[in-house]
């Protein structure tokens, strides 16, 4: 093998190693790294909700972090207000 071929898929290697451990730091865990890029990447850019809409069904984690709910358990005749992001 050629010694080009050797260094370029060497470092290949490592831009991926890095991308997959930065975004395990990312999103949380391995685990979690890996269900973002199987489930959630390759919707990204699926669907057209405009502000206003019903929000579509989603298993979330509970503010206690142990217990999960579907959002259309807790809808009815009050809003439900999701929050994206993180408090520390």
């Amino acid at each position: 093998m050629n010694p080009i071929w050797k260094w370029t898929l060497g470092i290949v290697l490592v831009l991926l190693i890095a991308a997959f451990i930065g975004l395990s730091v990312m999103a949380g865990s391995p685990k979690d790294a890996y269900g973002m890029v199987r489930y959630a990447f390759p919707h990204m850019h699926r669907g057209n909700l405009k502000p206003g809409d019903d929000a579509p069904d989603a298993r979330l984690v509970s503010l206690d972090g142990s217990s999960h709910f579907h959002i259309r358990e807790k809808t009815g005749a009050r809003p439900l207000v999701v929050i994206f992001g993180s408090y520390t």
